[in-house]
């Protein structure tokens, strides 16, 4: 992969800054301030000696302390869960209704102070997609479809979420609609795995007869990191409810490396202990017998090992690591484990009959620092009341952007490039575009447009300042990531151009080198100094213009009003191994910047720039090419023919075409701009268009 990043200031549309919001008045006129606090919610089962539920108590019956400090309970529901289940659901036995696309929901959250889902038990069902073979995921929902069909009651709702394809995505929302629940676990699509053939040890790995390559564990260190930080953020996505969460984890296992994967393991525990949730871990491989050197479905291990036990010695020990950190999950967390069992849906029935009946107690804590620390709570019970008590002990505080260390930010940004749904505090725009490199790649440039008005400055070191975060990641149709970009931009603003921030907009731009092919692009901005993100996903298309052959085959159509000099670029990036990228928008110095909203000034020029491809010639065809705007069905304008006779790149074979029009002989209004290219030794021609505005 290869790309460069630019920053421009752009001399664009000038954005309105939205007013700052008034403080509220009262009727006599003076300021009223409204101060918040963190709203604390814990969740408590009482049980006697006999381990029968203590259920008569009141919120006089408890003490609640943080930190040593009395608090004072400002919320108090007791919460009791039936166990019956009422109705029986019979598994349809007709062919399932299969979706054309499977849509992904969100976890609805809740209002402080408020019980969305009084007296009602919450399990979520996670299958890790990434982590099982396919015969593991047809026992997992199996597991899940009868779980829904025989075990569910009337208390229980039920919410599916699944990681694969490298992102977390909420299936469906917390419901008691068992049809609604089947009709997503028959749509799962079985097989969406990446990483489940596991080369744990060196004398365990198959011997496949390959070259020498680079050790497996490597690789694995971060497979770990992300399995476990995808948990991660869906504990976290949960944490918004109030009341107690379990969620059913669906693995083939999940090992360890050395110490390597502590610090995210210690960090996933701690969000699930944050969010009030328990994880409640199912290895779908259920019981099984290793043969001592593996059964038919991978190759047989080479080496000594083979001969003196170290294989089957080291695919034991694996395979117990793997179970272990589902036991540590669920121990850490409040749940249990469920190992080397076939009927994985007892394991959702254990996490069931775990939530009976319990007390909500919430206050409001009296420490407002927000520091994000852990803060430990001890709750207990007032004199001359007995039971044992369960709950979470403790919590951390929320954490303002502006404490986060640099691992903190880190970390919100993976979160977010995670996270099913976007994030959308910060407003940005993208375009993409293609330009065949040779006969099997392209170039894809990106430009992203934010507000410069959204943005926040600081000044440091005498100077004005922005500092913005760039996260994204190319996919292809299967959900493989191709390629991502990170940068970290610090722009240092003149006093001119620090206050013509406010009105104008910021473009960032880098590239990538593809292949043809169906691809999602998801792209974050942060604002540095605020937190504040912007996502921006969309599935495009890199086509292969080499099976072109009714038409001229013909790049992206790139249509702006403004060409700046590289050396005024904000902010320039390159890999360090492979150089800035040979951009077709950048020509004698000047770069062609992209109208990412098609919105012009008729005061400015319009700029078009475009590659024809003239495969396999020898020598330049002459072209000739003209741009057309309509009104409606009404031809409003069109340029002279431009006849194309020299230009041609002798390796990708393209043709470049420019025009630069003029706007003022058009009036303000939407148009439909149509390029026109036509090869008159071939008759072939090839046609673009697009809608544009035009503003006074």
């Amino acid at each position: 992969m290869m790309r460069t990043g630019v920053l421009f200031l752009c001399a664009s549309i000038a954005l309105a800054q939205q007013p700052a919001a008034a403080p509220a008045r009262n009727d006599d006129g003076g300021v009223k301030f409204i101060s918040t606090s963190q709203l604390v919610v814990e969740t408590v089962s009482v049980k006697d000696r006999g381990g029968n539920p203590v259920e008569d108590l009141t919120a006089k019956d408890f003490v609640v302390t943080e930190d040593g400090v009395l608090q004072t309970i400002r919320f108090f529901e007791f919460q009791k869960l039936p166990e019956v289940v009422t109705t029986v659901v019979q598994a349809p036995t007709s062919t399932p209704i299969v979706l054309d696309k499977l849509a992904v929901a969100r976890i609805a959250p809740e209002q402080p102070g408020t019980t969305r889902y009084k007296d009602r038990r919450l399990l979520g069902l996670y299958f890790d997609m990434s982590a099982m073979p396919v015969t593991d995921q047809l026992r997992a929902l199996e597991a899940a479809r009868k779980f829904i069909t025989k075990n569910m009651t009337a208390s229980d709702l039920v919410a599916i979420m699944r990681f694969a394809g490298g992102s977390v995505q909420v299936l469906q929302d917390f419901t008691e609609d068992r049809a609604k629940l089947l009709g997503i676990i028959e749509t799962l699509i079985v097989g969406e795995t990446e990483n489940f053939d596991d080369t744990s040890t060196e004398a365990a790995s198959a011997d496949t007869g390959a070259a020498f390559g680079q050790n497996d564990g490597e690789f694995n260190i971060f497979t770990t990191d992300r399995q476990l930080s995808a948990l991660q953020t869906a504990v976290t996505m949960l944490g918004t409810l109030n009341e107690k969460k379990s969620l059913i984890y669906f693995a083939s296992g999940l090992r360890l490396n050395g110490v390597d994967n502590q610090a995210q393991l210690h960090a996933t525990v701690n969000s699930s202990i944050r969010a009030g949730v328990s994880l409640w871990p199912i290895d779908a491989r259920g019981l099984t017998a290793q043969a001592p050197l593996g059964d038919a479905t991978r190759g047989s291990s080479g080496g000594i090992g083979m001969m003196n036990g170290m294989g089957a010695a080291g695919s034991a020990a694996a395979f117990a690591r793997s179970q272990d950190t589902l036991w540590a999950l669920a121990a850490d967390t409040g749940g249990k484990a469920l190992l080397d069992n076939n009927d994985l849906a007892a394991g959702v029935v254990n996490a069931q009959k775990a939530t009976a009946s319990y007390y909500v107690i919430g206050y409001y804590t009296s420490n407002e620092n927000p520091d994000g620390k852990f803060r430990r709570v001890k709750i207990s019970l007032a004199s001359g009341v007995a039971g044992a008590l369960d709950y979470r002990q403790g919590y951390y505080a929320n954490k303002q952007f502006a404490k986060f260390t640099t691992a903190d930010k880190e970390r919100q940004l993976e979160d977010a490039l995670m996270l099913g749904d976007p994030m959308t505090e910060l407003t940005i725009a993208m375009e993409l575009d293609y330009f065949q490199l040779n006969r099997a790649e392209y170039y894809v440039p990106l430009v992203v447009k934010i507000p410069g008005s959204e943005l926040a400055l600081a000044r440091k070191g005498g100077a004005e300042r922005t500092l913005i975060d760039f996260i994204g990641e190319v996919k292809d149709e299967f959900g493989t990531t191709i390629s991502n970009v990170r940068d970290k931009v610090d722009i240092r603003l003149s006093d001119a151009t620090a206050a013509e921030l406010a009105k104008r907009p910021i473009q960032y731009d880098t590239g990538f080198t593809l292949l043809p092919g169906t691809y999602t692009v998801k792209f974050l901005a942060r604002d540095a100094e605020t937190g504040r993100i912007g996502t921006y996903i969309t599935k495009f298309v890199v086509p292969n213009l080499n099976k072109e052959e009714k038409r001229i085959p013909i790049s992206s159509v790139v249509l702006s009003s403004q060409r700046v000099d590289m050396r005024d670029a904000l902010f320039t990036a390159a890999t360090k191994d492979k150089g800035p990228v040979a951009s077709p928008l950048i020509q004698d110095g000047q770069k062609l910047i992209p109208s990412v909203t098609r919105v012009f000034s008729r005061g400015r020029e319009m700029y078009i720039y475009l590659q024809a491809y003239e495969r396999n010639a020898t020598t330049m065809r002459p072209l000739i090419a003209f741009v057309t705007f309509y009104r409606g069905q009404v031809k409003a304008f069109e340029t002279p023919p431009l006849p194309v006779t020299e230009g041609m790149d002798p390796k990708s074979k393209a043709v470049p075409l420019r025009f630069s029009i003029a706007l003022n002989q058009l009036t303000p209004g939407e148009y439909n701009c149509q390029v026109t290219v036509l090869d008159p030794a071939s008759q072939k021609a090839a046609f673009w268009q697009a809608p544009v505005m035009l503003i006074p």
